[in-house]
């Protein structure tokens, strides 16, 4: 892409962008605000798939970030979305059997499937701080008898004050090991969450923006979704890391109050 163009859309991960540790990054606050005021159409993106959107809305206005709940999209969000798009309309709803929280059931509920233990469709794994051996081995041995399998997100630890804990991805490799099967993931780096973002508002990713602190999930899966990238320094990138991938951000800022009050056009 060559040129200019005027940034019609914006998505921008959470943590490390808008907020760390709980509290609000510098600019994230204006910037919500100034996006609100000119009616532009925006997402904030998280692979986090243990909440519901109405859960993150709250604990971002604890933060002091005002986002409405259709204003977040989560990878729980994403998976229904994707998942419903697979069912046959003619077969009735589809059913699922989850390792997971209340923010992947209820997108699942949403989108149309059934909860159940019996024969499903899919196993679906996704965030949860309970993982039990009986909900994996139940997994396992569902999967072996022909349900497909699907992850929110690869993420293989997440963060605590006691330090990393086991996330999604470490249980899918776990179950992975255990039936010799793949599981589809339908959260970041995988473009498709991305793409499903732009559905849900109806943008175009040439005139859409993603927002990210990280070049192996946000930077990657929007470039690989055609949209302009720009990588904040305010979460986990530093300057070494960038020079050890083969593709460049389009742009790369302190932190997003760097993108407060300023034009929406980025030129590549």
């Amino acid at each position: 892409m060559t040129g200019e163009h005027a940034i019609e859309c914006w998505l921008t991960d959470m943590d490390g962008v808008l907020v760390r540790e709980h509290e609000a990054l510098p600019g994230a606050a204006e910037l919500l605000e100034q996006w609100r005021r000119k009616d532009l159409p925006y997402l904030v993106l998280t692979n986090n798939s243990i909440f519901t959107a109405r859960d993150l809305s709250a604990r971002l206005r604890n933060s002091g970030l005002v986002v409405p709940e259709d204003r977040i999209w989560t990878s729980a969000l994403a998976t229904a979305t994707f998942l419903a798009n697979q069912i046959d309309e003619e077969q009735g709803a589809g059913t699922c059997y989850v390792v997971g929280e209340t923010g992947l059931t209820t997108a699942l509920h949403e989108a149309g499937f059934i909860m159940t233990e019996t024969d499903p469709d899919y196993v679906v794994v996704g965030e949860t701080r309970n993982y039990s051996f009986e909900a994996i081995t139940k997994a396992v041995r569902l999967i072996n008898e022909g349900a497909r399998f699907i992850v929110t997100n690869p993420d293989a630890t997440g963060p605590s004050p006691e330090g990393v804990l086991p996330a999604t991805g470490a249980i899918a490799a776990l179950i992975s090991k255990a039936t010799g099967s793949e599981p589809y993931v339908v959260g970041k780096p995988n473009p498709m969450m991305f793409r499903s973002a732009l559905n849900h508002l109806g943008a175009h990713s040439m005139q859409t923006a993603m927002i990210g602190d990280r070049m192996d999930t946000d930077i990657v899966a929007g470039m690989e979704a055609g949209m302009h990238t720009i990588l904040v320094m305010s979460g986990v990138s530093s300057q070494a890391s960038i020079s050890r991938y083969p593709f460049r951000p389009n742009r790369i800022i302190d932190g997003v109050h760097e993108l407060v009050e300023e034009g929406f056009v980025l030129e590549d």
